[in-house]
């Protein structure tokens, strides 16, 4: 996809992975709707920021109004807001928190644009999903479910709509230097602390810009999975490979890090 002039919104994106796409967005050219839970500010020339909730349907289709209203029809839609959710096995509530932000929120946006798309013959989708969603994630069942579901309905939209001229891009990084990895590490609880670690010690952390620009670069090329960390693709494959290995691997791993 070409990115200059295309309108595009993006889910979170007052902070961390959210704020350097719509940067980077913006530097291609886009004019671009950052939304977030918290007040984003407009910092870059060629955006608009408005408080939404994209765990809702009435909040994507604020964010929609808004970039039909300041700049025309949506092009591009950045499903990337999300949360760590509660650690361990979690709670009924935690469980609907976690996937209306980290699955839901990816069904609501496809459900508004994608009729539109289809009728325009083009538009492009980019779930900011996990490392999580192909591996798995220690501590957290709710992320790492949800993350496997963000990257199934991803690979779903690339496949039921690319003969339509609408291309998808999943996200799929390992540890990144944002306010949720922020928050993994603060945790208290043995499952969070746990997890924090196994993230942090999978591989290099690295910045959010590092994660947009990858990103930025596939959409360029139209390219379906983007792997800011490339040995997770060889972590996949092993995984493939012998998944009862893989499993007696990640437990004793697990291990390793309770101490």
């Amino acid at each position: 996809m070409d990115i200059d002039g295309k309108v595009a919104i993006v889910t979170g994106g007052g902070s961390g992975i959210g704020r350097a796409l719509a940067q980077g967005l913006a530097a291609a050219g886009a004019r671009v709707v950052v939304g977030d839970l918290t007040p984003p500010g407009a910092e870059t020339p060629g955006t608009v920021a408005l408080q939404a909730d994209a765990g809702t349907s009435e909040g994507i289709a604020s964010l929609i109004a808004l970039a039909e209203n300041s700049f025309g029809p949506v092009d591009i839609f950045v499903a990337n807001a999300g949360i760590i959710g509660a650690a361990g096995l979690g709670t009924e509530a935690s469980w609907d928190t976690v996937l209306d932000v980290n699955v839901r929120a990816h069904i609501r946006a496809a459900e508004q644009l994608v009729p539109g798309w289809q009728a325009r013959g083009s538009g492009y989708f980019v779930s900011v999903a996990s490392a999580a969603g192909l591996l798995s994630q220690i501590g957290a069942a709710g992320y790492a479910v949800s993350k496997h579901a963000a990257v199934g309905f991803a690979e779903w939209l690339a496949i039921t709509y690319g003969d339509d001229g609408i291309g998808v891009s999943c996200v799929c990084p390992l540890g990144v230097d944002t306010p949720l990895l922020d928050a993994v590490r603060s945790s208290t609880e043995e499952a969070g602390r746990v997890g924090a670690q196994s993230i942090v010690q999978s591989g290099t952390v690295i910045s959010a810009d590092d994660v947009a620009a990858a990103t930025l670069d596939a959409m360029s090329e139209d390219r379906f999975l983007v792997l800011p960390h490339p040995q997770v693709l060889d972590m996949y494959r092993g995984k493939g490979n012998d998944y009862d290995r893989w499993i007696s691997g990640m437990r004793r791993y697990q291990r390793t890090l309770k101490g």
